[in-house]
């Protein structure tokens, strides 16, 4: 319990830099509430109007909330999302980042990894998250390969690449907890190729028996493999053509996640890169659809404007 308090600590004083006079509201559900209790607990260390909500669990991602409680989310200073199911591709999450709230996403999050990740020491993960951000800010083409199979081009042409750094301090910003990773949208309707999930996916967990995906013109038009494949297409059946948008590029950067079956975690150990189906409107992109799925990869090799960026898992910045 005290390595516990000491995370929770490192993120409500760190990373969001909580002050007393601030409002922050703690909004939980039913599955995650004996954490939210947690953070309640050493929010009311740290500031004089903490709140505590606690909701049903969705069964689905981006679920949005309800009105009165997205309406509450515009009113208070700092919002911790301790939910089962993501509410990052929110439009309420929006809405909430647009009125100045700083946000901390925290979907599916487990105490082992709270303790493993949040440790104050976050120097080298804001350094080259931001590193990454810069690089597909510039960049135009992208090619990315992994022993797996996966060998996927895509533009990332006029695309902003962004830093999740866990470093909540200014009105409107966001970020996941755990942090660290460099993500861009690639440009609408210019990846093609083969993308071979190996490692995780959102909504799945652990892949024992790789995902492959044929994807043209920013799509993943089929979906083969054995039981994880068919319970992506279930996933994806909900949402039609548009859940299968290619929505994201991200290479992780966090030194201490480690590959569990949570994507939060997963998509941030250092060295993968992970690749979204979905809505990615929170990334500039152009599709809002009710899902985002996160597909993680293994020993990447990736290669910007014809500058290896990662080799076999290994940074090349």
């Amino acid at each position: 319990m005290v390595m516990l308090n000491r995370a929770i600590h490192s993120a409500l004083k760190d990373c969001f830099k909580l002050r007393r006079s601030e409002k922050i509201l703690i909004l939980s559900d039913e599955e995650k509430k004996s954490l939210g209790y947690a953070f309640y607990e050493k929010a009311t260390e740290l500031s004089d109007h903490p709140y505590l909500l606690v909701i049903p669990t969705s069964g689905n991602h981006r679920v949005e909330p309800p009105k009165h409680i997205s309406g509450l989310m515009c009113h208070v200073d700092a919002i911790v999302m301790l939910t089962q199911r993501s509410l990052s591709h929110t439009q309420a999450r929006r809405n909430a980042s647009q009125h100045g709230a700083r946000i901390a996403s925290l979907p599916a999050v487990t105490k082992e990894t709270l303790i493993r990740t949040l440790n104050g020491d976050y120097t080298q993960l804001i350094n080259t998250s931001r590193k990454l951000a810069d690089i597909l800010t510039i960049g135009r083409s992208a090619h990315l390969m992994t022993p797996a199979g996966t060998d996927i081009t895509f533009s990332l042409s006029r695309m902003r690449g962004y830093a999740d750094t866990g470093m909540i301090h200014e009105a409107g910003h966001f970020s996941n907890l755990p942090a660290g990773e460099g993500c861009a949208a690639p440009a609408q309707s210019t990846t093609n190729g083969r993308l071979v999930i190996d490692a995780s996916f959102s909504g799945i967990g652990l892949i024992h028996k790789p995902i492959h995906m044929s994807v043209q013109n920013g799509y993943a038009v089929r979906i083969t493999g054995d039981e994880e494949a068919q319970k992506l297409r279930k996933l994806l059946k909900p949402h039609g053509r548009s859940g299968r948008h290619i929505a994201e590029i991200g290479i992780g950067t966090n030194p201490n996640a480690k590959i569990t079956g949570c994507t939060l975690e997963d998509e941030k150990v250092l060295g993968t890169v992970h690749m979204a189906l979905g809505n990615n409107v929170s990334f500039g992109g152009k599709v809002s659809v009710g899902c985002h799925f996160d597909g993680v990869m293994l020993k990447p090799t990736l290669i910007i404007d014809g500058k290896s960026i990662l080799e076999d898992d290994v940074l090349q910045v």
